[in-house]
């Protein structure tokens, strides 16, 4: 039975950040590096405060060279938000900022706090671009969209 009393559930979503972002280069590289800034900011930030006990927990910024931790998550982070930016170009992409500040705050977090290896380091990059390659992929499938109407 259809309830005619209001919105079927699914539609209880506001999509207003699901859109398309066209526009020119210029503001798609600025969107980039706005977010990648953020994301390596805040993950130098919170550095700055140990988070839990001593023992078992998230160290402070650990003793030592910064820049090449920020280095690293800086162009990590240039090419995370660059895909995400592509994909919102063309199909509407859910958050795509939130998903960029997030995977170069925490590589940036966990990188200043425990300085790890190169090898180690490659890794949790290959990670963050992973997910953040993953995210796109996930709309740019092909198949029916819901949102379209198309079926």
């Amino acid at each position: 039975m259809i309830d005619d009393f209001g919105p079927a559930p699914y539609d209880d979503f506001d999509d207003a950040d699901e859109e398309v972002r066209p526009g020119p280069l210029r503001r798609h590289a600025l969107w980039v590096v706005a977010v990648t800034a953020a994301g390596v900011a805040l993950g130098w930030w919170t550095g700055l405060f140990p988070i839990g006990p001593e023992g078992y927990g998230l160290p402070g910024v650990a003793s030592g060279p910064l820049l090449p931790y920020l280095a690293a998550w800086t162009a990590t982070g240039l090419v995370a938000a660059s895909v995400l930016r592509a994909a919102a170009a063309r199909v509407p992409v859910h958050a795509p900022e939130t998903v960029a500040v997030a995977v170069v705050w925490l590589g940036t977090r966990l990188s200043l706090g425990w300085r790890p290896e190169l090898p180690l380091l490659a890794l949790m990059a290959a990670i963050a671009l992973a997910a953040a390659t993953g995210w796109s992929l996930m709309v740019l499938r092909p198949g029916p969209r819901a949102k379209s109407g198309r079926v």
